[in-house]
């Protein structure tokens, strides 16, 4: 005796019911799906969200709000996090690297948040108005860095002459 020659019970299996057959078939006409509508012909599914022709949830609910698909974010560092810092010269690669922020995004902004003693040079893509005064009023330097300027794509259905 091996694998092969296992059998199931006589019994337990049954014949598929093969549906669409005909009248001989026991299951009428339609197949016991109905004359017409959409479940009754080959191919139907329905729609997510279809509540049987009611009007669904996610379009009786009212829309609120705006997202601005233009908007830019960028990586904030405040003059306290600076001031906590060992070194004098701070720049994107420097602050990703000693992990104050994970990515630059759009660009790198400091702001003035806590008191700087000591001069450090930083370059960023924006500052605030009062921390570029408290970098400079504590002797240190502020380098702009010029963003990242995205060309426009042009249409590719426009012919060419």
């Amino acid at each position: 005796m091996n694998l092969s020659n296992i059998r199931p019970p006589k019994g337990q299996q049954h014949k598929k019911r093969r549906v669409g057959q005909g009248m001989g078939t026991g299951r009428g006409k339609f197949s016991g799906r109905g004359a017409k509508g959409a479940r009754s012909i080959s191919g139907y599914s329905k729609m997510r969200g279809f509540e049987g022709g009611q009007m669904p949830l996610h379009r009786r609910l009212p829309k609120r709000g705006f997202t601005n698909i233009f908007k830019k974010k960028f990586a904030l560092v405040n003059l306290s996090t600076l001031e906590k810092m060992e070194g004098t010269s701070f720049d994107p690669a420097s602050l990703i690297a000693a992990g104050v922020i994970h990515k630059v995004h759009d660009g790198l902004k400091v702001l003035a948040n806590g008191e700087l003693t000591r001069a450090i040079n930083v370059s960023g893509h924006l500052f605030s108005k009062a921390a570029e005064e408290k970098i400079k009023a504590a002797g240190g330097t502020v380098t702009v860095i010029p963003a990242r300027v995205i060309a426009p794509v042009k249409n590719s259905k426009k012919k060419q002459k």
